[in-house]
């Protein structure tokens, strides 16, 4: 598992349907499915007038990408235990 933390960093900008938004906080989940690797991402956004956003999304050789993103059981594990590094990420999804 990594996290992003935007104190080391300047905010990367993304696009979302709500216009643009920059990432707050990232985990990155590693997955592998055969000799298939990627991992699942959970980023807190913030749009330029403040909103929070959450997106789940999928990354392949490090570039996020769209579609369904699944979790296995142990995944969630190791996602509840990493969602414990990014308190903000872990409020935004009221756990």
């Amino acid at each position: 598992m990594t996290t992003k933390k935007n104190a080391e960093r300047p905010p990367t900008p993304v696009t979302t349907p709500w216009g643009a938004a920059h990432v707050v906080e990232e985990l990155r989940l590693p997955q592998q499915a055969g000799d298939r690797r990627f991992a699942s991402l959970v980023q807190l956004l913030e749009t330029p007038k403040g909103e929070r956003l959450v997106r789940f999304a999928y990354a392949t050789n490090g570039t996020a990408r769209r579609g369904p993103v699944t979790l296995r059981a142990r995944d969630l594990d190791r996602l509840r235990a990493a969602l414990e590094e990014r308190p903000q990420l872990q409020e935004a999804l009221g756990l």
